[in-house]
């Protein structure tokens, strides 16, 4: 669900961020003031958990891998402005330092998983537990839907985006210049494995942790006052993170790529071709990658592509020292904003 540079035009590009820009805007005011309580913290914790369960590749129907967002818990916990700022976080650095997703897609990508995945999880959540006692069941299953809902949607929108490139973009002869597959083509092979496992990943995790916090820290959830103090209960969850980060290296056991992102080598290669048209209806690829896509995919060279550092011959433990460095930049990042929002608000005094 990351759209790698390349794939988009670069007018598309521009609406896209154009559409994003306003969204961060607004979400950095509305959170600016409750930065100084306990929504920093909690950002700070989502954005890490975000990173960490992005890189849990999991298998996907026809050979493909796909992976759960976060984005469901977060925009319970957060509410909807300052979750597109935790999973906007997470996403940039993804991008920058690792390659997951391209730089000029940034704002594609913000717009569909970080803004459109945190209203669609808060609105889900909050229509479905409407009403609901403090105790009752149907808030648990409106957590599982709100994370189903919101990754299907951000997914959605992903092979929407790539599916209309072909169409809006292509030469003389007819040939795509980014993306190559239509839209009868992207949406089935996009939505069939996030209708199924990748969904039902993020909405056993979006369940699974909204029960944990109202029984321990309901006062995360919004249900009651959060009996022990704030700082404990986000060192606790700090903690869990912990663990989930330790676990990492399981994400690269499973095999394949994720749908749509392919590197423009593999559209050269027999066998990496024969992958692709398998999981693309049987539709066989471009002889080579489209030239525009091409031209992009090399607009940004991360220096830990593929969450592989260069100078780790393990590649469990090279995927766990990037895990670690981008929670640590994700820590480093956010206590930069809460030293400089601290001097902003003793300046106005």
């Amino acid at each position: 669900m990351h759209i790698p540079d390349g794939y988009l035009s670069p007018s598309s590009c521009a609406v896209m961020y154009a559409a994003s820009a306003p969204c961060w805007w607004a979400a950095l005011r509305r959170t600016r003031r409750k930065l100084f309580g306990r929504t920093l913290p909690l950002l700070s914790l989502f954005a890490a958990f975000s990173f960490v369960v992005m890189m849990f590749n999991l298998p996907l129907p026809g050979g493909t891998t796909g992976h759960a967002v976060g984005v469901g818990i977060a925009a319970i916990v957060l509410g909807p402005w300052a979750s597109m700022l935790a999973i906007s976080l997470a996403l940039t650095i993804q991008a920058f330092f690792f390659g997951d997703g391209g730089i000029t897609t940034l704002g594609a990508n913000c717009f569909n998983m970080a803004i459109v995945g945190s209203f669609a999880a808060w609105g889900i959540y909050r229509l479905v537990s409407l009403g609901a006692a403090a105790e009752s069941r149907r808030r648990v299953v409106a957590a599982a839907l709100a994370g189903y809902g919101a990754i299907n949607l951000s997914a959605l929108l992903a092979a929407i985006e790539l599916g209309i490139q072909p169409t809006l973009f292509h030469d003389a002869t007819g040939a795509p210049l980014y993306a190559p597959y239509p839209l009868h083509i992207a949406i089935p092979a996009m939505m069939i494995g996030h209708l199924t496992i990748a969904g039902a990943a993020e909405a056993v995790m979006s369940a699974g942790l909204f029960s944990y916090l109202r029984r321990s820290e309901p006062g995360l959830v919004g249900i009651a006052a959060t009996p022990k103090g704030t700082r404990r209960a986000v060192g606790e969850l700090w903690g869990a993170l912990a663990v989930v980060l330790l676990l990492t290296p399981l994400g690269i056991l499973a095999g394949g790529a994720a749908w749509g992102e392919w590197a423009p080598r593999d559209f050269a290669e027999t066998a990496a071709r024969a992958r692709i048209a398998a999981t693309s209806g049987n539709t066989a690829p471009p002889v080579s990658a489209p030239s525009g896509m091409a031209r992009l995919a090399t607009v940004w060279t991360a220096p830990l592509p593929d969450y592989a550092p260069h100078f780790v011959k393990s590649a469990g433990f090279g995927y766990l020292l990037s895990a670690m460095f981008g929670v640590g930049l994700i820590v480093a990042a956010t206590w930069l904003v809460q030293r400089l929002t601290e001097g902003a608000r003793r300046g106005e005094r």
